[in-house]
């Protein structure tokens, strides 16, 4: 039997795309994702994730890694929740793996509900094909299925490297990209001060970026 997993990397950050993986392999390979000693990514060093993503690759079927910039992000929050675009994603996800269980992290409070929105969403262009399949959706998955923990892994490398990507090309070190990050957020409003506008690669719709354009027009209305 076909099984896969799907996760998504970058969810919360202010900067940089989101990525979501899916990793599929046979159910009698399972055993061997978990003697590689795949785990929830967060748990990991960067070193050891990309091993794991170059082992998950070799030994898995099929694995994708969905790509959205904050741009797009931005885009599709002027017509849905950030929850309808987390269902959209994994949805996109699974239409290019097509397994007969999939087990998937819930980006949703309701994990069940998670799992429902997934399945109408991807029986729109699979109906057949959905009439056969398995959705398995939970919090935290990553920590309790290997594929889903799999998943997690390739979909934060590539994230990971995005990133980096995003600093060499711009010449730029914002931190984290997390909003919590005292760096991050320092960043935004040095820049914005600098050029009147935030860069392209920065989710504009997230509060901490409508925050910093908001501070700094409240400090130049004040001069």
């Amino acid at each position: 039997m076909k099984i896969a997993g799907l996760d998504e990397a970058g969810k919360g950050p202010v900067i940089g795309p989101m990525c979501i993986g899916g990793v599929m392999i046979d159910d009698v390979k399972e055993s061997t994702l978990k003697n590689l000693g795949v785990a929830d990514s967060k748990k990991l060093s960067p070193k050891k994730r990309v091993h794991l993503a170059g082992q998950i690759e070799k030994y898995s079927e099929n694995v994708f890694v969905l790509e959205i910039s904050a741009q797009q992000i931005d885009e599709l929050r002027t017509l849905m929740s950030m929850n309808d675009i987390m269902v959209l994603a994994f949805s996109k996800v699974l239409e290019q793996l097509h397994p007969e269980t999939a087990y998937a992290d819930a980006a949703d409070v309701k994990e069940e509900r998670f799992g429902f929105r997934l399945l109408e969403e991807y029986r729109k262009n699979n109906p057949e094909k959905a009439d056969n399949i398995t959705i398995v959706s939970k919090h935290k998955a990553d920590a309790s299925y290997p594929i889903v923990s799999a998943a997690s892994i390739v979909a934060k490398v590539r994230r990971d490297q995005l990133i980096e990507d995003l600093k060499a090309e711009n010449d730029v070190d914002f931190g984290s990209g997390y909003p919590s990050d005292p760096k991050t957020k320092k960043f935004l409003a040095d820049w914005y001060e600098e050029h009147g506008e935030l860069p392209d690669y920065v989710r504009h719709s997230w509060k901490t970026a409508e925050n910093v354009v908001k501070n700094a027009e409240a400090e130049n209305d004040q001069e």
